[in-house]
Order: structure tokens, then sequence, then C-alpha cells
């Protein structure tokens, strides 16, 4: 079910690959990323979907004059053979903790002489070294200067047009100056005087500004130097609207084009310049636009760490959202609960059969109707059976299935708020589900509760967390191809860092784990053509125990939503396990009681009843 025909994947590698021998290379690395490294791209830089017809978020394309292929990782094996089929593209698999093996393919399939291109605008700088270092130990060159897409694209995308807003006070709970000021303190800590960032959430954070340049996440396409006095926002004219910059210009920030970045660097003068940047949040382009003589501090972001951990204020916001996001789904599932068991429901004369695409539709129509929704979080996966198992599955117009007959039906899906970002996935029973099921869902429910239910270390790496969710999966024989949990966005990015909590993640002193961060907690069990189960959770660190070993954190759980009993087998769980389901429903039941009537109040209450 390749985005393209064949025909037209072939036609674009058969393009490029005229435009290489024009330019004298021999392979083009085509990555899944733009000047920000972000994980989700404007379409202007979707140039790897664009050429193979891959939609993955993560994948990187390599093309030869005989070879095309793409490398992606467990979490989109399916989807790219079903995507990539016919096209003549290859799926090149990533098995877990291998990290860029396409680096070591091009050293060893190219010969000595030959060359590599890539933009370099869009080349991360922590693996521009690496990939360098790889091709020259064979005598291969590396062309970071050439855009091979910008002559092959004929209709590219131009940039983002949509304005900038504020995002204001009461969410907004730290000002714009306080932000300022604590990232100056940071940088003159880190022995630096001017700091880049590239990042889009870090910028969207730091300013208290958002924007709509990015599906699902809302940010704004940009740069940013920060100074001792002034900070300077590289940004599109028009974009930021003349009463917000008034606004930011009160505060010191100053505006320029977005095209001006390089030029500003390569102007730094070099006597009395230090740059604080952060290899993973620069690119090539950039980092070489700084002259050889200006001093560069490699280090993380401040702003990563000092956006990760909310404050008291925020999680008070995030729990507020929460209430809306769990009545909103309360809602959506009475629906799809009412629906799918009504009397003649896809039969025929009866009430057509939903389709996964309904879900997606009824479920951004419940969340619309709370306060402050802004978007949805991500695109929603609602995968009934095999589609399930595909992990970052989505239903299109032309690839969906119907909710028919019996089986398990699978729902990822978030909410964007003003007070906060969403991400739950939740198992319905659709018919009959048999034992097998059953004990997939009960193994995965088991595996959430191990975690959640954890106390560790203050600043404890967090991808050591990873194995304590695992164990009760590991236990039956089984794995899953993904990170158990990734840290949440306060209405931003859905995914954010620092925190990983991923055995495919190593465990750097920038991951520990500190008190006010929010992460997901999703273990899963995936059987290709059968079915998928996952269960995800969002949780806050909040301080445990204290004394002689130290300081310790644990979970409080922040998602509101009924986990459907029907799905379970309860002779599985250990005591302590069902005392956990049924203290975490009687939560559930108690906090969105009041905020429901009618048919969501009675699944609700159907739902949360103990076990």
């Amino acid at each position: 079910m390749s985005t393209f025909s064949s025909g037209v994947v072939a036609s674009r590698l058969t393009r490029l690959r005229r435009h290489m021998v024009a330019s004298g290379v021999d392979a083009v690395l085509v990555p899944s990323s733009d000047p920000h490294l972000s994980e989700y791209l404007p379409d202007r830089w979707q140039g790897r979907r664009w050429l193979s017809g891959f939609t993955g978020s993560a994948g990187t394309l390599v093309v030869t004059a005989d070879f095309a292929g793409v490398w992606t990782d467990g979490r989109y094996w399916q989807q790219a053979e079903a995507e990539l089929a016919g096209t003549g593209v290859e799926v090149m698999k990533i098995l877990p903790g291998a990290g860029p093996v396409y680096i070591a393919w091009l050293a060893q399939n190219l010969s000595a002489g030959q060359s590599v291109a890539v933009d370099g605008d869009v080349l991360g700088l922590s693996l521009a070294m690496p990939l360098r270092q790889a091709l020259a130990a064979r005598g291969i060159a590396l062309a970071a200067h050439l855009d091979p897409l910008a002559t092959v694209w004929e209709d590219r995308p131009a940039l983002p047009t949509l304005p900038v807003v504020a995002h204001a006070a009461p969410y907004a709970t730290t000002g714009r100056r306080e932000k300022l000021k604590r990232l100056r303190a940071a940088i003159g800590r880190a022995g630096a005087n001017l700091h880049l960032i590239s990042a889009l959430d870090d910028i969207a954070y730091l300013f208290n500004l958002r924007g709509a340049d990015v599906e699902f996440n809302p940010v704004f396409v940009a740069h940013a130097l920060v100074g001792p006095q002034h900070a300077i926002l590289f940004v599109a004219d028009g974009k930021v609207p003349p009463a917000l910059r008034d606004i930011l210009a009160e505060d010191g920030v100053d505006l320029a084009p977005y095209a001006a970045l390089q030029g500003a660097l390569a102007a730094l003068p070099a006597a009395s310049t230090v740059v604080l940047l952060d290899p993973r949040k620069v690119t090539l382009g950039i980092r070489q636009a700084i002259g050889n003589d200006v001093g560069v501090v490699e280090g993380v972001n401040p702003t990563t760490l000092d956006k990760a951990i909310k404050t008291a204020a925020e999680a008070d916001h995030i729990r507020m959202t929460m209430l809306e996001d769990g009545a909103a789904l309360c809602d959506f599932f009475a629906w799809l609960e009412q629906a799918v068991t009504a009397p003649g429901y896809g039969a025929a004369g009866g009430a057509a059969p939903l389709t996964e695409l309904d879900l997606e539709a009824r479920l951004q129509a419940a969340r619309a109707q709370r306060p402050g929704f802004v978007s949805p979080s991500f695109g929603t996966i609602a995968g009934f059976n095999s589609n399930g198992a595909i992990m970052h599955y989505r239903a299109t117009a032309a690839h969906h299935r119907q909710i028919v007959g019996d089986g398990l039906l699978l729902i990822d899906s978030g909410g964007q708020y003003l007070g906060g970002t969403t991400d739950v996935t939740r198992m319905v029973p659709i018919g009959s589900v048999g034992a097998e099921q059953r004990r997939d869902c009960t193994l995965v429910l088991r595996a959430l509760i191990a975690l959640s239910s954890a106390q560790f270390p203050l600043g404890v790496k967090s991808p050591m967390l990873d194995a304590i969710a695992r164990a009760p999966i590991w236990a039956a024989g089984i794995d899953y191809a993904h990170g158990t949990g990734h840290g949440v966005g306060y209405f931003l990015n859905v995914h954010e860092g620092p925190q990983s909590i991923s055995c495919s993640s190593a465990p750097e002193p920038a991951t520990a784990m500190e008190p006010g961060m929010v992460t997901s907690v999703e273990p899963g069990i995936y059987r290709p053509g059968r079915w998928g189960v996952r269960i995800e959770n969002l949780v806050l660190n909040q301080p445990g125990d204290s004394g002689e070993f130290g300081h310790y954190l644990r979970f409080e759980t922040l998602t509101l939503c009924p986990i459907d009993t029907r799905c379970l087998d309860v002779s599985m769980l250990r005591d302590d396990e069902r005392a956990w389901l049924n203290a975490y429903h009687d939560t559930v039941r108690r906090k969105l009681l009041p905020l429901l009537a009618g048919e969501a109040l009675a699944w609700l209450l159907a739902r949360t009843e103990a076990v």
C-alpha cells in the first residue's frame, strides 16, 4: 500500500539518479530530518517520504546507481514492507540498539574515490561526525554542500506561513523574561556567552510562543540566538503579528529573517564570542557557518531539561487537562460500545459497520467539545485485529478496515490542550475475545502496573527503568520493538526529551529522572497478521521515600480512562496487581463522575467496577 504508485516512485528515483550523474556523486543519503532535526517534519522537508513513498516518521533513504533502500527500526517494519512493496525500494531493518547502520553499509558498498551527497542543512552534527569518519577511512568523500532534492523536487512545498501566537497566562506559568534569565545563567555556567537554539520545541517553550507549522505539534519554524542582554528570533517575515512583535521587543527579543541565521553566525566576532550549542540539535550546515576562530562549547540545550521539569502550576493544569481528556474518552467509548453492540450492527439491513477512519473522526469531535482543546497531538492509531499489530499504523481512505467480527481494537490517541498534551492507548473488545488475546492484554497490563507502581532512585537514568516493564512480558518469552516510555511536552511535542524509557537509548547523564517530568508508560505485544496490544498512561515523577540510601521517586498516574477488563484474564493478576487496577479505577470514577451524564456516565460506572 505504497503512498505513491510504483511508477511514481520509480520516476522520481530515475530523476534523482540522473541528477547524481550530472553532479558527479555516487550515492545520496536522505535522512528524515529538517534544519531543526525535528521528529515530525513540515512538508517542505519530507524528502524521504516524497522519494520513496514510506510515510513512517523514522527512516533513512540511501540511493545509489543500482540500489535504493530505507533503513528503519522495528516499529515500522510491517508498515515499510507494505508501503514499499513494488517500488524497487528495499526495507533495511535496523535491529534494536544497532544505531545508524546505513553508515557502515555506505562505507562497505562504495569504493575509494566515490562520494556521498547529503544536504548538510538537515544532517545532524552528531551524526555527521561518525558518517564522515567512516567514509574517510575508505577514501569516500562526503559532499554535504549539495541538496539533491533542490533540483529533483520540482513542486517542493514552500516554508509554512501560519502565524505565531502567544502561549499566555494562566497556562504559561513562567514568564518569558524569567525563562531567559534562567537560560542566561546556564549559558554562563557552561562557559559561553551566546547560545544557538534550533530545536523548535525548545524555542516555543523559551519564548512562550506556539504555532502550527508541524502537524500535531504546536511549534513554528525558527532559530534563536540568545546573548547576555538580547535574543534574536530568526523567523519568516509576517509570521509574528505586529502586536506580538512589540511585546517580544519589550522583553529584549528582536526578530530577523529566517534565512539570515547563517549570515549572522558567520559575522560573529571571534575574539569575544563563545557559542553554546547542542550537537544533537544542530545541523552540520549551521555548525559550519560559525567561523573557525569562534569559541564553541557543546552541551545539552538548557531549555531541554528546563521544559521537561514541569512546575507545580503546570502539573495542576495538566491534571485539569486529563480530566477533560478523560471525559472526552468516556463520551467516545460509550458511543463506540453502543454502536458495535446495537441490534443488526454490520448485518444486511442494519446499521453500516464503523471503520477505523470513523473512530478517528469521532475521537477528535469528542475532544473538540472539551475546554482548551486545540488539536490532536498525533495521528490517531485505530487498528482492528491485524492492523493493531502495526505499531505506528494509521488508517487512510485507501487502506482501512471495518470494525466487524470478533477481536481486539487498539486505539492510541491524544490531544493538544492549552494546559497540556495527552497520549493514551486502550484496548476494546469487539464481539468475542479469545483466550490468547486475553493473555496478551493481561501481560501488557501487568507490565504497565509493574512500572507504574515502581519506586526508583532520584536521578536514575531513565533507560534503566525499561526492564521493569518488560519483565512480566519477558517471563512469557515475548518482547516488543519499541521503547516503553517517552517524555511528553506541556502543550508541546507529544514526544519530548531528555528522558526516554527505552532499552535502545543510552543511559546518559542527561536522561536522569527528576521530579516534575511527565513520561508515558506503554508496553505492548504485537502478533503480525493477528492482533496488537498496547496500554498506555502518562505519569508524573513525584518525590518518593527519603532516608539512609538517598532520595527516591515514584510515579503519579495522570491519565484518567478505564482499562477495559473484558479484555483481561483476571485470574492471571496477583493480589497486588488486582488492588492497583481497582484503586486506579476508583480514582478514575471519582474524578470523572462530576463531568459526565447519560450514556457516558453509565459507561464509566460499568467499566470501573472492581474485579
